[in-house]
């Protein structure tokens, strides 16, 4: 299986909108492993590993979120890193 970790720093209307608990359900659907996690400039942060294809996937859901999110920017980043053992916001 083809693994890989990503970080994506998403910028606009993601908090207070429930972004990072919408990005937890899309990344346990596919087996992600990670976090969603509050910046304190307004931004969210969040750290997908598993199957490339399903990190893909999840990275394209980001640009969109949940109904009331507002994404204007996505920034990622492949990493070299430990995959977690589950997907948790904070």
């Amino acid at each position: 299986m083809d693994m890989c970790c990503a970080k994506a720093l998403v910028t606009g209307k993601v908090q207070g909108v429930w972004y990072r608990r919408a990005a937890q359900e899309q990344a346990l659907k596919a087996g992600i492993t990670g976090h969603a996690i509050n910046l304190t400039d307004g931004r969210v942060e969040v750290l997908m590993c598993g199957e490339r294809e399903a990190v893909k996937r999840l990275a394209e859901w980001l640009w969109k979120g949940p109904d009331h999110a507002r994404v204007t920017h996505v920034e990622f980043e492949v990493i070299e890193t430990h995959a977690p053992d589950d997907f948790r916001t904070g």
